[in-house]
């Protein structure tokens, strides 16, 4: 349901800072960029009228009231044009966490880079690539998928994607296909000349009945650069199917990044998310997962490393929707500097989805006097015949456990720094591609060891 908001001179200038889009899409849709069928243009022009409607969120919002946007609005953002992908080449390999041997699908501004690519390799029937090709080649692909889950009303920023939608990743795997590697999708930002840019990366991932994959999705830009990312991913997980996701955001730490991720299951299949935020300046990340199927499994962590003026929120929805599902979702931030990190998370049970199996858990650990962190768990609950639990905690690092450490012979920094990576370790320990885990291992303890810590 959308937020009502009562005028004010703050959402009349929100409001304000949307009809700016509004006319930047005409102009996306004058010059072409937007010839795509019939019924995905309908689409785009009612996102766009949404988008209108709505207006950037403010904090006088209750799902918005501890994340202020006014600096995304209040900036002149143009659409991040296609750029010439030889100009990176050479730098492409360093945002590439998990190892040399898997699939990758590189995505500049946006755009499908092929040449920076290596997809050549994939089994049978999987494809992995432009979003775009496949609206060119095989339409039925996507159509029944494609702008149909993310959801719209009272999500501004996914309306906005949707509305500027031209290019995308797209990976689909059909039945009973085992896609032993993993598939990589990365989103690299690089400058626009003369110009502040927002991309709006898109992604559709189809899992077939009985497939297996797994999908790592990392967001980074190729040096530091002012600019906005705003991401949506569909997940369509079919009957008996399973698949592992990751997800890295290390963007500019002068950036801002805004995403939606909405996932659907269908029976007796499982499914699950790992997401880690390291950059950006600002990040918000809106989860939605539907367990639409009976028996199906949903997992949901995160880990946020956050320092200075950094602002990280996750806002997620697990909503069981049919009987005898599971789920579980684990949340540890850890925030230094003057940082804020926001939690805010539900847990649904439908009327019917009895045996309903669910665990949500929050953790904050603040390493500075000033570090924020809110957390906000929910539960709404309309069936009789489940267990559910929440529980969250924030606060200051243990004396008596750094006091250990240092009777044990290591300085009070390296016990502050060995502390903190056991805490980040909870998430890491999940993940289950080993090279991939290796590789975040040494983003983390780069951060502890840039936090002036030892790593």
């Amino acid at each position: 349901m959308t937020e009502v908001e009562r005028p004010t001179p703050v959402a009349a200038e929100m409001k304000a800072a949307a009809s700016l889009y509004v006319d930047a899409f005409e102009r996306f849709v004058g010059n072409g960029a937007a010839s795509v069928p019939n019924w995905l243009r309908d689409r785009q022009r009612q996102a766009i009228n949404e988008f209108a409607e709505l207006g950037f969120p403010t904090t006088r919002q209750e799902g918005w009231r501890f994340t202020d946007v006014k600096a995304i609005a209040r900036a002149d953002f143009a659409l991040a044009p296609a750029v010439d992908a030889s100009t990176i080449a050479s730098s492409v390999r360093q945002y590439v966490v998990g190892g040399g041997n898997q699939h990758v699908a590189v995505f500049v501004n946006g755009y499908f880079a092929p040449s920076l690519s290596s997809v050549d390799r994939l089994p049978a029937g999987v494809r992995l690539g432009s979003l775009r090709e496949a609206l060119d080649d095989n339409v039925e692909l996507v159509k029944p998928h494609l702008a149909q889950l993310a959801e719209t009303g009272g999500h501004p920023f996914a309306t906005l994607n949707t509305a500027f939608l031209h290019d995308g990743a797209l990976v689909y795997v059909p039945e009973r296909t085992v896609v032993e590697q993993p598939m990589h999708l990365l989103f690299l930002s690089a400058p626009v000349s003369g110009s502040t840019a927002v991309s709006h990366p898109r992604a559709l991932v189809v899992v077939e009945p009985g497939a297996q994959a797994s999908v790592i999705e990392s967001y980074a830009a190729t040096d530091s650069h002012q600019y906005w990312t705003n991401a949506v991913t569909e997940v369509v997980v079919g009957q008996n199917a399973k698949l592992d996701t990751y997800r890295i955001q290390r963007e500019s730490t002068a950036a801002y990044h805004t995403a939606t991720t909405r996932s659907v299951q269908a029976r007796d299949s499982v499914f699950s998310l790992i997401a880690f935020t390291f950059g950006s300046q600002l990040s918000r990340h809106d989860i939605h997962a539907v367990l639409d199927g009976e028996g199906s499994e949903c997992t949901i962590d995160g880990l946020s490393m956050l320092r200075e003026r950094q602002h990280s929120d996750y806002h997620t929805v697990l909503e069981h929707a049919q009987p005898h599902c599971n789920s579980w979702e684990y949340f540890n931030g850890v925030f230094d500097g003057r940082s804020r990190g926001v939690f805010n998370g539900r847990i649904i049970v439908r009327p019917g989805a009895q045996k309903t199996d669910s665990k949500q858990t929050n953790n904050n650990l603040l390493l500075s006097q000033h570090a924020r962190a809110d957390s906000q768990p929910q539960l709404e609950i309309y069936a009789d015949d489940v267990r559910c639990t929440h529980g969250a905690t924030l606060g200051p690092m243990d004396d008596d456990h750094l006091f250990y450490l240092q009777s044990r012979g290591l300085s009070r920094a390296e016990a502050r720094a060995l502390l903190t990576y056991g805490f980040g370790s909870e998430i890491l320990n999940a993940v289950k591609i080993d090279t991939l885990r290796t590789d975040l291992d040494r983003l983390v303890r780069a951060r502890l060891a840039e936090d002036g810590s030892p790593s």
